[in-house]
């Protein structure tokens, strides 16, 4: 599946993943490959990006608060104040305050 984080000032991921774990309001979810359309909102917490490799990922200044989980490097982190998470087709686009 297809995952874009966005924040009000920059596109801050934008790539193929394995999975993505949010902060819902009522408690973290997982959203897998082929999950059913969604639209929630998103509290504070982390977001969890579990890609399939990190070869192709781009890690500079605009994308410094993406960083890789510590116990395992094919997982990155995002933390979030707040935001709101779409999933349709396939695609995932989570917009993050």
């Amino acid at each position: 599946m297809y995952l874009e984080i966005v924040s009000p000032e920059a596109t801050l991921f934008s790539s193929e993943v394995d999975s993505v774990t949010v902060p819902g309001i009522n408690g973290e979810f997982q959203m897998l490959n082929n999950h059913a359309p969604i639209v929630s909102l998103l509290k504070e917490g982390m977001v969890k990006i579990h890609t399939h490799t990190k070869t192709h990922l781009v890690f500079d200044e605009l994308h410094a608060s993406i960083v890789p989980h510590i116990d395992d490097d094919k997982v990155l982190t995002l933390k979030i104040n707040s935001g709101t998470i779409e999933m349709k087709d396939n695609k995932v686009i989570v917009l993050a305050d």
